[in-house]
C-alpha cells in the first residue's frame, strides 16, 4: 500500500533491491486475495476517514479519550450497517480498544457456545443489533486464573424461579472486565451455582446491568471503572470494570444452559453436551490471540525495520554513514523477529482452519480431539504473546532513543500488548496445562492409544529417543526433515524426563509444584515445535509469485535456528545435536540475515500497512522520519506557551537565589 505524501521516497533503492514479488507475498500474508482485496479496502476507507484519526492520541486526558473511542465505535458501527459490513472486517483497522471487543469477542460466542438454542433466538438478535451491550464478568479482585476459586453466588430460589446473584466479599467483586465500566447493559456474570444448599461448580449468567432507558445502574449493582492502565493511550480508550452484585434477582433462563439445566422444580440435570464444549468457545479466542500477536509484531518489525534502513551510524561508505540495518548486531535481533510474525502469522492461519474442523466435529457431536487441540491452543496462546510482548520491546530498542518517543508509536504499542500474556489465561499457568497434557500422553505411551494432532510425533517415541541428527555442514541445516526431527526429538526427550522425574514423588502434585518450571520448559518446546513443523507444512504447498518461496524459506530457517541458538542448553543436554552441529546451524543462520538482508524493505511491504495503521514517525512507508519526528515535538501542548507556566512561580525564584548567592 504504496504512501508518499511528500514526494520523495527515501526508501526507494531499499524497494528496487527485494528479489521477490512483492504483491504476491501480500496475498500469502493476507491469507488469499478475497483477503488481501478486503483487508486493502478497509486500511483505506479507515485511513481517509477524519472520525477515526489517531494523531496525538496518547496525549489526551482519560475522559476525553474515553469519549473519542466511542464516537468511534458509534461511527465504526454506522459504516458497518451503511456498507454492509462485519464488525471484525472493520475492527482490525480502526485500531482501537473499545468496549464493543468484549461484546463481539467474549459476550456474544459465550453465549453461542453456552447457551441453548432458545437462550440463542432470545439474547443473540439483540447483540447482533446492538440493542444490547454485553461484557464478560469472570475475573475478581480475588481470583483470576482459577476459576473454581471465584467467590460471586447464584443461589437459586425455587419459589420464586429466580437466581440470587451476590458478591459476598470485597475479593468476589469483578474486576477488569472491559465495558463493564461505564458502558455495558449486560454482563455474563461467572458464579458458583448453589441449588439447595449444594455446590455445582462455576456457571454463566446472564445479568442486566443497567437500565436501557437511562442507564442508570440497576438495584444491588454498584459498578464503575477501575482506573488508568500502563502507558498513553493504548487500554485506558477502554472502560475496565468493578461490579459488585448486592442479591441480584435474574430468571431462572437467564442462566447459561448448554452443558447444565436447573429446572423450575430445582433438579439439576446434566446435558448430554460434555463439560468440554467449551473449549470450542476457547479455540475460537485463543486462534483469535494468536493470530493478534503476529497483528502487533509485525506492525513493531515494520517500523524497526524502515527506521534502521533509514537511520545511519558511524562508519562511512562512499562518503556515507553505514544504515544500521546493514550491521550484524542489528540484523540478528531484528531478522529473528520479522521471521517469527510470519510464523505466527502462518500458526495463525492453520488455527484458524482449526477451529472450523472443531465447530464442524461438535455438531456431529465428535469431541475426541477436544483435549488436544485446548492443549494446543492454549500454549500457542502462551508462547506467541510472550515473545510478541518481549519482541515489541525489543524493536523499541533497536530504534535507539527515538524509539522511546510516544510518537514513535512503539511505547504504546507495548502498552496495549502486553495484557495479552495474562488475559485469557495467564501465560506460565496456560503452560502448565499443557505441560500436564504432555505428562498423561507420555504415560499412555505404548498402551495402544491413539494420538491425534499435534501429539502425533510421540508415537514414533522409540525412534525419537535414540535417533542422531544427520547434519555434517552447514547447509544440511536447510533440510526440512532434519529439522523436524531435531524440533520433535527435543520436545519429546524434554517431556519424558519431566514425566521420569515426576515418578519418583510418592505425591503426584507436589512433584508437579517442585518441577513446574521443567515441565514449563518442556511445553514450551512442545509448541515450538507447532509453530515450525506448521511453517514447514506451508512450505510444501504451492507458493505463487516469483521468488516468494524462496523467501519463506529463508525466514523458516532463521525462525528454526534462531529458536535453536535461543534454547541451545535443550538441544544439547537432551544429546539431540551435538556442539559442532549448534556451530553449524549459527553459520548458516549467519548467512541467512546476509540473504533476507536486501529484502527487508520488501518483506515489511508486504504487510501492506497504511501510515495512519502503524501510527509511527519512524515507520514512514516514505522514511521521511526526521521532518516528521520535528513537526510532531511541535505538537505537544508544552510547546503552546514560549514560557513554561510555572516559570514564575517557581523557577525565577530559584534562579534570582542563585544569583544572590554567587554574590556572596
Amino acid at each position: 500500500m504504496g504512501e508518499n505524501e511528500g514526494g520523495v521516497d527515501y526508501l526507494s533503492d531499499e524497494r528496487k533491491s527485494a528479489k521477490f514479488d512483492v504483491e504476491a507475498m501480500k496475498i500469502i500474508w493476507a491469507g488469499g486475495l478475497h483477503q488481501f482485496q478486503l483487508a486493502d479496502r478497509m486500511a483505506r476507507l479507515v485511513a481517509t476517514d477524519p472520525v477515526f484519526n489517531k494523531d496525538g492520541r496518547f496525549r489526551l486526558e482519560r475522559n476525553e479519550l474515553i469519549k473519542n473511542t466511542l464516537r468511534k465505535a458509534a461511527h465504526a458501527w454506522k459504516r458497518i450497517n451503511e456498507l454492509q459490513l462485519t464488525a471484525s472486517e472493520l475492527r482490525l483497522f480502526v485500531d482501537e480498544p473499545s468496549f464493543a471487543d468484549l461484546h463481539w469477542g467474549m459476550f456474544i460466542p459465550a453465549i453461542k457456545g453456552q447457551g441453548t438454542e432458545e437462550q440463542q433466538r432470545k439474547w443473540l438478535p439483540m447483540a447482533y443489533k446492538m440493542q444490547i451491550v454485553g461484557c464478560y464478568a469472570q475475573t475478581e479482585l480475588g481470583h483470576g486464573s482459577n476459576v473454581q476459586g471465584l467467590e460471586t453466588t447464584a443461589k437459586f430460589d425455587p419459589e420464586a424461579d429466580e437466581f440470587v446473584i451476590h458478591s459476598p466479599t470485597l475479593t468476589s467483586s469483578k474486576w477488569w472486565p472491559g465495558g463493564l465500566g461505564k458502558v455495558a447493559t449486560h454482563a455474563i456474570v461467572y458464579a458458583r451455582l448453589i441449588v439447595d444448599g449444594q455446590e455445582h461448580r462455576v456457571h454463566g449468567f446472564i445479568v442486566q446491568l443497567r437500565s436501557l432507558d437511562d442507564h442508570l445502574p440497576l438495584p444491588g449493582v454498584t459498578v464503575g471503572d477501575i482506573g488508568m492502565k500502563f502507558g498513553n493511550g493504548a487500554y485506558n480508550t477502554v472502560d475496565n470494570g468493578v461490579l459488585r452484585l448486592d442479591h441480584v434477582r435474574i430468571p431462572r433462563d437467564q442462566m447459561l444452559m448448554r452443558v447444565l439445566q436447573v429446572t423450575r422444580e430445582g433438579k439439576v440435570a446434566e446435558s448430554d453436551v460434555p463439560r468440554q464444549l467449551i473449549y470450542g468457545v476457547l479455540v475460537n479466542s485463543r486462534q483469535t490471540i494468536v493470530s493478534g500477536a503476529s497483528l502487533a509484531l509485525s506492525k513493531a518489525v515494520c517500523i524497526a525495520t524502515r527506521y534502521s534502513a533509514v537511520r545511519r551510524q558511524f562508519g562511512s561508505q562512499n562518503g556515507r554513514e553505514i544504515q544500521v540495518i546493514d550491521y550484524k548486531t542489528q540484523q540478528s535481533r531484528l531478522f529473528p523477529l520479522l521471521a517469527s510474525a510470519y510464523a505466527f502469522r502462518i500458526v495463525g492461519d492453520w488455527l484458524n482452519w482449526l477451529y472450523s474442523d472443531v465447530t464442524e466435529r461438535l455438531q456431529n457431536k465428535d469431541y475426541s480431539t477436544l483435549p488436544e487441540v485446548h492443549a494446543c491452543t492454549a500454549g500457542l496462546k502462551s508462547l506467541t504473546t510472550a515473545f510478541t510482548a518481549d519482541g515489541i520491546e525489543e524493536c523499541r530498542k533497536l530504534c535507539g532513543g527515538h524509539g522511546y518517543l510516544c510518537s514513535s508509536g512503539l511505547p504504546e504499542l507495548f502498552a496495549l500488548y502486553a495484557p495479552a500474556c495474562t488475559y485469557e489465561g495467564d501465560n506460565f499457568v496456560l503452560l502448565l496445562q499443557v505441560s500436564r497434557f504432555l505428562m498423561k500422553t507420555v504415560s499412555q505411551l505404548g498402551s495402544g492409544k491413539q494420538l491425534v494432532g499435534t501429539i502425533t510425533y510421540m508415537s514414533r517415541a522409540e525412534h525419537l529417543l535414540q535417533c542422531h541428527c544427520s547434519v555434517q555442514k552447514a547447509e544440511d541445516w536447510s533440510n526440512p526433515d532434519v529439522v523436524i526431527e531435531v524440533f520433535e526429538a527435543r520436545s519429546l526427550r524434554m517431556s519424558v524426563a519431566c514425566a521420569q522425574s515426576l515418578s519418583r514423588f510418592s505425591n503426584p502434585e507436589e512433584g508437579f509444584s517442585e518441577l513446574s518450571a521443567d515441565l514449563a520448559n518442556a511445553a514450551v518446546a512442545h509448541c515450538q515445535l507447532i509453530v515450525v513443523s506448521k511453517f514447514i507444512e506451508k512450505l510444501r504447498e504451492d507458493i505463487p509469485g516469483d521468488g516468494v518461496k524462496e523467501q519463506l524459506q529463508a525466514l523458516c530457517s532463521i525462525y528454526t535456528l534462531s529458536i535453536i541458538k535461543k534454547h541451545l542448553g535443550d538441544f544439547l543436554t537432551t544429546a539431540c545435536i551435538t556442539p559442532n552441529q549448534a556451530s553449524l546451524a549459527n553459520d548458516l543462520l549467519r548467512s541467512l540475515f546476509t540473504q533476507v538482508r536486501p529484502n527487508a524493505i520488501g518483506l515489511v511491504d508486504a504487510f501492506n500497512y497504511t501510515d495512519h495503521f502503524l501510527g509511527s514517525t519512524l515507520g514512514r512507508y516514505d522514511g521521511n522520519v526526521y521532518p516528521k519526528l520535528y513537526e510532531e515535538a511541535w505538537k505537544d501542548p508544552l510547546n503552546k506557551s514560549v514560557v513554561l507556566d510555572g516559570y514564575q512561580e517557581y523557577v525565577r525564584p530559584m534562579l534570582k537565589l542563585q544569583l544572590r548567592n554567587s554574590r556572596l
